[in-house]
Protein backbone atom coordinates (compact mmCIF):
# COMPACT_ATOMS: atom_id res chain seq x y z
CA UNK A 1 0.00 0.00 0.00
CA UNK A 2 2.55 2.53 0.78
CA UNK A 3 4.13 2.05 -2.26
CA UNK A 4 1.33 2.31 -4.45
CA UNK A 5 0.28 5.37 -2.54
CA UNK A 6 4.23 7.04 -3.44
CA UNK A 7 3.12 5.28 -6.95
CA UNK A 8 6.50 3.38 -6.70
CA UNK A 9 7.50 0.89 -9.64
CA UNK A 10 8.15 -2.70 -7.21
CA UNK A 11 8.02 -6.82 -8.21
CA UNK A 12 6.37 -8.64 -5.83
CA UNK A 13 7.31 -12.19 -5.29
CA UNK A 14 4.87 -14.16 -3.85
CA UNK A 15 5.25 -17.24 -1.74
CA UNK A 16 3.31 -20.19 -0.56
CA UNK A 17 3.13 -19.70 3.68
CA UNK A 18 0.77 -23.23 2.83
CA UNK A 19 3.78 -25.07 1.07
CA UNK A 20 6.29 -22.95 3.73
CA UNK A 21 8.05 -21.03 1.48
CA UNK A 22 8.94 -18.60 4.07
CA UNK A 23 10.98 -21.41 5.87
CA UNK A 24 13.03 -22.59 2.91
CA UNK A 25 16.78 -21.38 3.12
CA UNK A 26 16.76 -19.24 0.27
CA UNK A 27 13.91 -17.08 2.07
CA UNK A 28 15.61 -17.36 5.38
CA UNK A 29 19.25 -16.12 3.92
CA UNK A 30 17.02 -13.01 3.54
CA UNK A 31 14.85 -12.79 6.26
CA UNK A 32 16.14 -14.81 9.14
CA UNK A 33 12.63 -14.38 11.30
CA UNK A 34 10.71 -16.85 8.50
CA UNK A 35 8.02 -14.43 8.65
CA UNK A 36 6.80 -12.12 5.44
CA UNK A 37 7.13 -9.56 4.10
CA UNK A 38 10.94 -8.53 2.84
CA UNK A 39 11.65 -5.76 1.15
CA UNK A 40 14.72 -6.12 -1.03
CA UNK A 41 15.51 -2.20 -2.01
CA UNK A 42 18.63 -2.52 -4.33
CA UNK A 43 21.50 -4.52 -2.05
CA UNK A 44 19.41 -3.28 1.21
CA UNK A 45 17.27 -5.74 3.16
CA UNK A 46 14.20 -4.02 5.16
CA UNK A 47 12.32 -6.45 7.68
CA UNK A 48 9.07 -6.21 9.71
CA UNK A 49 5.99 -4.55 8.12
CA UNK A 50 6.24 -1.19 10.23
CA UNK A 51 9.91 -0.81 9.67
CA UNK A 52 9.12 -1.45 5.56
CA UNK A 53 7.06 1.66 5.59
CA UNK A 54 8.70 3.73 7.59
CA UNK A 55 11.81 2.79 5.41
CA UNK A 56 10.09 3.66 2.61
CA UNK A 57 8.35 6.71 3.77
CA UNK A 58 11.90 8.26 4.76
CA UNK A 59 13.69 6.78 1.79
CA UNK A 60 10.99 8.16 -0.37
CA UNK A 61 9.51 11.40 0.58
CA UNK A 62 7.76 12.44 -2.19
CA UNK A 63 4.22 11.66 -0.67
CA UNK A 64 4.58 12.00 3.09
CA UNK A 65 2.83 9.72 5.10
CA UNK A 66 4.37 10.77 8.26
CA UNK A 67 3.42 13.90 9.91
CA UNK A 68 6.03 16.21 10.59
CA UNK A 69 4.87 17.20 13.97
CA UNK A 70 6.97 15.60 16.61
CA UNK A 71 3.57 14.87 18.85
CA UNK A 72 1.69 14.00 15.57
CA UNK A 73 4.56 11.15 14.74
CA UNK A 74 4.47 10.00 18.35
CA UNK A 75 0.66 9.39 17.91
CA UNK A 76 1.23 7.83 14.88
CA UNK A 77 3.74 5.30 16.23
CA UNK A 78 1.88 4.68 19.17
CA UNK A 79 -1.50 4.06 16.37
CA UNK A 80 1.67 1.52 14.66
CA UNK A 81 2.65 -0.23 18.05
CA UNK A 82 -0.98 -0.80 19.24
CA UNK A 83 -1.69 -2.64 15.52
CA UNK A 84 1.00 -4.76 16.12
CA UNK A 85 1.03 -5.87 19.39
CA UNK A 86 -2.82 -6.09 19.59
CA UNK A 87 -4.62 -6.08 16.52
CA UNK A 88 -2.94 -8.43 14.06
CA UNK A 89 -2.25 -10.86 17.29
CA UNK A 90 -5.98 -10.86 17.40
CA UNK A 91 -7.15 -10.58 13.95
CA UNK A 92 -5.06 -14.01 13.58
CA UNK A 93 -6.83 -16.45 15.79
CA UNK A 94 -10.35 -16.12 14.34
CA UNK A 95 -8.62 -16.25 10.86
CA UNK A 96 -6.87 -19.53 11.93
CA UNK A 97 -10.05 -21.34 12.87
CA UNK A 98 -12.21 -19.43 9.69
CA UNK A 99 -9.88 -20.38 6.81
CA UNK A 100 -6.27 -22.43 7.72
CA UNK A 101 -7.38 -24.82 10.74
CA UNK A 102 -8.11 -26.88 7.64
CA UNK A 103 -4.17 -27.75 6.85
CA UNK A 104 -3.91 -29.35 9.64
CA UNK A 105 -6.75 -31.96 9.16
CA UNK A 106 -5.28 -35.57 10.16
CA UNK A 107 -2.38 -34.29 11.99
CA UNK A 108 -1.95 -36.10 15.44
CA UNK A 109 -0.15 -33.78 18.29
CA UNK A 110 3.18 -34.69 17.30
CA UNK A 111 3.28 -34.04 13.46
CA UNK A 112 1.08 -31.07 14.43
CA UNK A 113 4.34 -30.05 16.44
CA UNK A 114 7.00 -30.90 14.63
CA UNK A 115 5.44 -29.55 11.22
CA UNK A 116 3.65 -26.90 12.20
CA UNK A 117 4.48 -25.64 15.81
CA UNK A 118 8.36 -26.58 16.36
CA UNK A 119 9.58 -25.11 12.96
CA UNK A 120 8.45 -21.39 13.28
CA UNK A 121 11.14 -18.87 14.09
CA UNK A 122 9.34 -16.11 15.12
CA UNK A 123 5.56 -17.48 15.11
CA UNK A 124 5.85 -20.26 17.46
CA UNK A 125 4.15 -19.02 20.24
CA UNK A 126 1.17 -18.75 17.73
CA UNK A 127 0.84 -21.85 17.18
CA UNK A 128 1.82 -22.81 20.80
CA UNK A 129 -1.37 -20.73 22.29
CA UNK A 130 -3.52 -23.16 19.81
CA UNK A 131 -1.64 -26.02 21.65
CA UNK A 132 -3.29 -28.97 19.51
CA UNK A 133 -3.87 -29.17 15.40
CA UNK A 134 -8.15 -28.56 16.31
CA UNK A 135 -7.92 -25.00 16.46
CA UNK A 136 -8.42 -21.76 18.84
CA UNK A 137 -11.06 -22.24 21.50
CA UNK A 138 -14.36 -20.74 22.23
CA UNK A 139 -12.34 -18.48 24.51
CA UNK A 140 -9.36 -17.81 23.02
CA UNK A 141 -11.83 -16.46 19.87
CA UNK A 142 -14.20 -14.62 22.19
CA UNK A 143 -10.89 -12.84 23.36
CA UNK A 144 -9.41 -11.48 20.38
CA UNK A 145 -13.01 -10.22 19.21
CA UNK A 146 -12.67 -8.24 22.48
CA UNK A 147 -9.17 -7.12 21.35
CA UNK A 148 -11.12 -6.06 17.71
CA UNK A 149 -13.75 -4.29 19.16
CA UNK A 150 -11.20 -2.56 21.28
CA UNK A 151 -9.28 -1.41 17.98
CA UNK A 152 -12.57 -0.32 16.75
CA UNK A 153 -13.68 1.54 19.54
CA UNK A 154 -10.40 3.60 20.14
CA UNK A 155 -10.36 4.31 16.02
CA UNK A 156 -14.25 5.49 16.64
CA UNK A 157 -13.00 7.80 19.22
CA UNK A 158 -9.49 8.90 17.22
CA UNK A 159 -11.73 9.68 13.85
CA UNK A 160 -14.22 12.19 15.56
CA UNK A 161 -11.73 14.83 14.57
CA UNK A 162 -11.29 13.83 11.29
CA UNK A 163 -11.39 11.41 8.12
CA UNK A 164 -8.26 9.42 8.79
CA UNK A 165 -6.79 7.88 12.83
CA UNK A 166 -4.75 11.51 13.09
CA UNK A 167 -7.49 13.55 11.85
CA UNK A 168 -6.76 15.27 8.18
CA UNK A 169 -3.50 13.71 6.95
CA UNK A 170 -3.68 10.01 5.80
CA UNK A 171 -0.50 8.42 7.45
CA UNK A 172 1.23 5.07 8.32
CA UNK A 173 -1.55 4.83 11.18
CA UNK A 174 -3.77 4.21 8.53
CA UNK A 175 -1.83 2.24 6.30
CA UNK A 176 -1.06 -0.32 9.29
CA UNK A 177 -4.34 -1.01 10.55
CA UNK A 178 -6.41 -1.70 7.46
CA UNK A 179 -5.37 -5.09 6.79
CA UNK A 180 -6.96 -6.18 9.96
CA UNK A 181 -10.15 -4.21 9.36
CA UNK A 182 -9.90 -5.80 5.63
CA UNK A 183 -9.41 -9.13 6.84
CA UNK A 184 -12.29 -8.57 9.46
CA UNK A 185 -14.72 -7.91 6.25
CA UNK A 186 -13.07 -10.98 4.26
CA UNK A 187 -13.59 -12.73 7.73
CA UNK A 188 -17.38 -11.59 7.95
CA UNK A 189 -16.42 -9.81 11.39
CA UNK A 190 -17.26 -6.35 10.25
CA UNK A 191 -20.83 -6.93 12.77
CA UNK A 192 -18.41 -5.56 15.30
CA UNK A 193 -18.23 -1.70 13.91
CA UNK A 194 -21.90 -1.63 12.53
CA UNK A 195 -23.38 -0.78 15.40
CA UNK A 196 -21.87 0.70 17.77
CA UNK A 197 -18.74 2.03 15.71
CA UNK A 198 -20.21 3.68 12.53
CA UNK A 199 -16.95 6.03 11.97
CA UNK A 200 -14.83 2.72 11.59
CA UNK A 201 -17.18 1.72 8.62
CA UNK A 202 -16.98 5.34 6.83
CA UNK A 203 -13.24 5.19 7.49
CA UNK A 204 -12.97 2.13 5.30
CA UNK A 205 -15.37 3.40 2.71
CA UNK A 206 -13.09 6.25 2.15
CA UNK A 207 -10.03 4.05 2.08
CA UNK A 208 -11.60 1.75 -0.49
CA UNK A 209 -11.78 4.94 -2.32
CA UNK A 210 -8.33 4.93 -2.89
CA UNK A 211 -6.62 3.83 -5.36
CA UNK A 212 -3.94 2.31 -3.27
CA UNK A 213 -6.48 0.33 -1.92
CA UNK A 214 -7.35 -1.38 -5.39
CA UNK A 215 -3.90 -2.28 -5.95
CA UNK A 216 -3.22 -4.16 -3.11
CA UNK A 217 -6.33 -6.01 -2.67
CA UNK A 218 -6.77 -7.02 -5.74
CA UNK A 219 -8.70 -9.65 -6.89
CA UNK A 220 -7.25 -13.17 -5.49
CA UNK A 221 -5.76 -11.37 -2.88
CA UNK A 222 -7.83 -12.24 0.15
CA UNK A 223 -8.18 -15.40 1.99
CA UNK A 224 -11.72 -16.09 0.85
CA UNK A 225 -10.34 -15.92 -2.90
CA UNK A 226 -8.28 -18.95 -2.43
CA UNK A 227 -9.00 -20.90 0.87
CA UNK A 228 -12.50 -21.92 2.16
CA UNK A 229 -14.07 -20.24 5.12
CA UNK A 230 -15.14 -22.46 7.77
CA UNK A 231 -17.00 -21.76 11.27
CA UNK A 232 -15.61 -19.47 13.80
CA UNK A 233 -15.84 -21.90 17.02
CA UNK A 234 -15.06 -25.07 16.38
CA UNK A 235 -16.69 -26.48 19.29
Amino acid sequence: MVLAEKELAFETVLLNLGDKDQLKPDYLKLNPNGVVPTLLDGNNVILESSVICEYLDEQYPGVALTPKDVVARARMRAWMHFAEEVTVPAIRVPSFNRAFLYRFKGLDQARFEAEQMNVRKVRREMFQRMGKPTGFSREDVDIALGQLDDTCSRMHAALKHGPWLLGDQFTLADVLVIPAIDRMVDLGLEGIWQTNYPRVGEWYRRFQARPSFAATYYPGSRVSDFLELHPLYID
